[in-house]
């Protein structure tokens, strides 16, 4: 599967944002296990690409 761009600057930030949040959480104990799921959103966010926007023929970028 080739990794294009798919995800734009507002939902790399939510993303971001959203994923540290929850594994701070986690951290720290305030949710379960789930929270490490964060990880996966700050990931995507730094690689700009989203497996799951791919298969649904999703595009939140605008210049990709």
């Amino acid at each position: 599967m080739e990794l294009t761009t798919n995800i734009g600057t507002v939902d790399r930030i939510a993303r971001l944002v959203v994923g540290a949040l929850l594994v701070v959480l986690a951290l720290t104990g305030a949710i379960g296990v789930w929270g490490w799921l964060g990880l996966i959103f700050v990931g995507t966010a730094f690689v700009k690409f989203c497996p799951i926007y791919k298969i649904l023929g999703v595009k939140t970028c605008t210049d990709c």
